[in-house]
């Protein structure tokens, strides 16, 4: 009997817990809004957009959605006239509640979204419990779903914040992207590095390319920079290839962001600049000291000038124009010696 009795009074805790569980789901302020529908350019499929107005704020969102996924919403109904319609879109969160009219496939009304109570209880038992009905109705628009959510778990993302999970969801991080960009290297990266790897393109084929391009181990933030600024992988191998010494992430996004190009790189290189590092490099993209100026000072009999000399050049406005009005003279000043005329405003 007392076995029995334990039994007995185990279960009723535990359908008290589910209980309190959807009363608590339920108890949460009407998640509610419009909606609209559109033809969509993918056969069988439809444009839904639901929006929310609260006190201080307004949002939408909006999807391709098939219409085998609205239940009680028929492809007749979206071609006749006008109709009230009433349909229901579940995800793992819980279920939206459609009402309203379509007409010749297009349509609009109101929503209710209601939140599943198992799915509430299990987020509770994953680490995210207390999640208000705002979150849940996130949760559910943007389908975080629980085998997402273990999944990430198993991969060492266990206990994020909420707000961390929808953006995974929303850039497309998936368990996929993940596991991939692992293998290479990014383990126990933050998951909003994951999301901005996402924002910016920084993919596992892009990492593939600029490791075989010579550039290996680079850090979450500069590879999220490389993307940003447009180092492409043929940049990092045109440095290669013309044997200028080894640069860094931090180089290369420094080259790009001053529009050093692998046609500037070439001209250099063929100009006999092949071994400029990578600061020479931008100080002469800042100064404007170009292949051009660089071919008309050797047509006036300066090759060869060193780099920091073009620089000081450049600065201080030595032009060709310049260099052949002093060099018309009986000898031809040093490049120090333009500097000086130049800075002293002596052209004798």
């Amino acid at each position: 009997m007392k076995k029995i009795g334990r039994s007995l009074l185990l279960s009723l805790a535990g359908a008290s817990a589910v209980a309190v569980l959807a009363f608590g789901a339920a108890s949460e302020p009407s998640v509610s809004g419009t909606w609209s529908i559109e033809p969509a350019g993918v056969r069988g499929s439809v444009q839904l957009e639901i929006r929310r107005k609260t006190s201080h704020s307004s949002w939408s969102s909006g999807e391709t959605v098939p219409v085998s996924a609205l239940s009680g919403l028929s492809a007749d109904a979206l071609r006749g006239g006008s109709a009230p319609v009433r349909f229901d879109m579940s995800r793992d969160a819980g279920v939206f509640h459609f009402e309203g009219d379509v007409r010749d496939g297009e349509g609009g009304g109101r929503f209710t979204f209601e939140a599943d109570p198992a799915y509430v209880a299990e987020m509770s038992s994953l680490g995210y419990g207390g999640q208000s009905g705002d979150r849940l109705f996130s949760a559910a628009v943007h389908d975080v779903s629980r085998a997402f959510v273990r999944e990430l778990a198993a991969l060492g993302y266990s206990r994020l914040d909420f707000d961390d999970l929808v953006a995974l969801r929303i850039h497309g991080a998936t368990p996929d992207f993940i596991r991939a960009m692992q293998a290479l290297g990014y383990r126990g990266v933050p998951a909003d590095d994951l999301v901005a790897f996402r924002i910016h393109g920084a993919t596992p084929e892009y990492v593939k390319a600029m490791n075989d391009a010579g550039l290996s181990s680079i850090s979450a933030d500069d590879l999220v920079a490389m993307r940003i600024h447009g180092v492409r992988p043929e940049f990092a191998r045109t440095l290669r290839e013309l044997r200028y010494p080894d640069a860094g992430p931090a180089d290369l996004v420094a080259l790009r962001i001053h529009g050093a190009s692998e046609e500037f790189l070439r001209d250099l290189a063929a100009l006999g600049y092949a071994g400029t590092s990578a600061d020479d490099l931008v100080a002469m993209r800042i100064h404007g000291v170009t292949p051009e100026f660089i071919r008309e000072l050797a047509s006036l009999g300066y090759r060869g000038v060193p780099v920091d000399d073009l620089v000081a050049m450049r600065i201080h406005g030595v032009s060709p124009e310049f260099v052949r009005h002093v060099s018309s003279r009986d000898r031809r000043p040093s490049p120090e010696e333009l500097v000086q005329m130049k800075i002293h405003g002596r052209d004798e």
